[in-house]
């Protein structure tokens, strides 16, 4: 992480959010990793496809963790936090995808933008509400 962000409140609650999606990923659970998502959320994945609503994140990464990213190790660098408004925060992290077989062996670096916004129904913790995903060609 850039040490510049580390002092900042948006940082620290973006570093938090990464880090769940993070543990989500590796421990191939898609519910986990849909669950930090608001129930209206989107999510558009490297390939350009977008998903619409926490559970059908949910289900979508739950289907790639048994199939053609079984096995996988995601690290999520946070590169840029800002709170844009009240309860809303931009964050960009670079992603870096490890997978050890399929049709997408090797390794993969994804830039990735997410709108985080706090949820008073839910005393204030904070969940994405869309994330935009682009693979980086290296």
């Amino acid at each position: 992480m850039n040490t510049d962000l580390a002092t900042t409140e948006a940082a620290h609650v973006a570093t938090d959010v990464l880090r769940t999606l993070e543990t989500a990923w590796n421990s191939a659970d898609g519910r986990a990793f849909g669950s930090i998502y608001t129930p209206d959320a989107t999510f558009v994945t490297i390939q350009g496809k977008r998903i619409s609503g926490a559970d059908s994140i949910g289900r979508g990464h739950a289907a790639i963790f048994s199939t053609i990213y079984a096995g996988s190790v995601n690290r999520m660098e946070l590169l840029h936090a800002a709170e844009i408004a009240d309860g809303v925060i931009v964050a960009v992290s670079e992603n870096t995808l490890v997978c050890p077989g399929g049709p997408l062996a090797g390794q993969h670096r994804a830039m990735s933008t997410s709108v985080l916004t706090r949820r008073p129904e839910l005393g204030g913790s904070w969940s994405v509400a869309a994330t935009h995903n682009t693979l980086e060609r290296f």
